[in-house]
């Protein structure tokens, strides 16, 4: 199982971060030991003082492919939920300016965090998906699918021209704005529409 992730998708997102808007996905990846398995409880990590929320809608690979075609890319996942690209943003903030990669601020253990699978019955509801994220009851993040620079199908083509696509991938597709600190003792709720994904507190 391989965990993609797409940045800087949302142009608001980008811009709130100081980042240039792209012309391509900009892809990275987690290891399958980033995932946290919920109930697990999610500790702050200890190499960080500034712990960012990233909340995303996820795809579920449902089919193995190489070189998609963006037309019938549709049919390689057949399940969305809501997740948390958790980031130490002090430490990507460091690793950037020395031009180096993410994978310290990024891909560390239970960095990954995943809601409940809903199936989709049809095209249309790959398109205009309401999502948000809760801290401690208030909303801090709210996105549409409609808003993402590259959408899904994008996103499955270009990550298939580089790597092997398998049943059971995970792909992160993008946060849009409104990324902020969390701390000890606050708790998450990620929403596909009104519909409650996950939650988690952080300890």
């Amino acid at each position: 199982m391989k965990i993609f992730c797409v940045g800087r998708n949302y142009v608001e997102h980008a811009k709130e971060l100081g980042n240039y808007i792209p012309n391509e996905p900009v892809i990275f990846m987690k290891p399958k030991n980033a995932l946290l398995n919920l109930p697990t409880p999610f500790y702050y990590p200890e190499f960080s003082n500034e712990l960012h929320y990233e909340v995303e809608l996820v795809l579920q690979v449902c089919k193995n492919g190489r070189y998609i075609n963006k037309r019938n890319a549709h049919s390689y996942y057949n399940a969305i939920t809501v997740g948390i690209d958790f980031t130490a943003r002090d430490i990507q903030n460091e690793l950037k300016q020395k031009g180096l990669p993410w994978e310290k601020a990024k891909a560390w253990d239970n960095s990954a965090v995943i809601g409940s699978w809903t199936n989709f019955s049809s095209k249309q509801q790959k398109e205009n998906i309401l999502f948000s994220l809760k801290n401690n009851g208030t909303i801090v993040q709210e996105g549409n699918s409609n808003d993402m620079i590259f959408k899904f199908d994008d996103i499955v083509e270009h990550i298939s021209n580089y790597f092997s696509l398998n049943i059971g991938d995970i792909i992160f597709t993008g946060t849009p704005a409104g990324v902020g600190e969390c701390v000890v003792g606050d708790l998450l709720e990620g929403f596909l529409g009104d519909k409650k994904m996950f939650e988690l507190e952080i300890k």
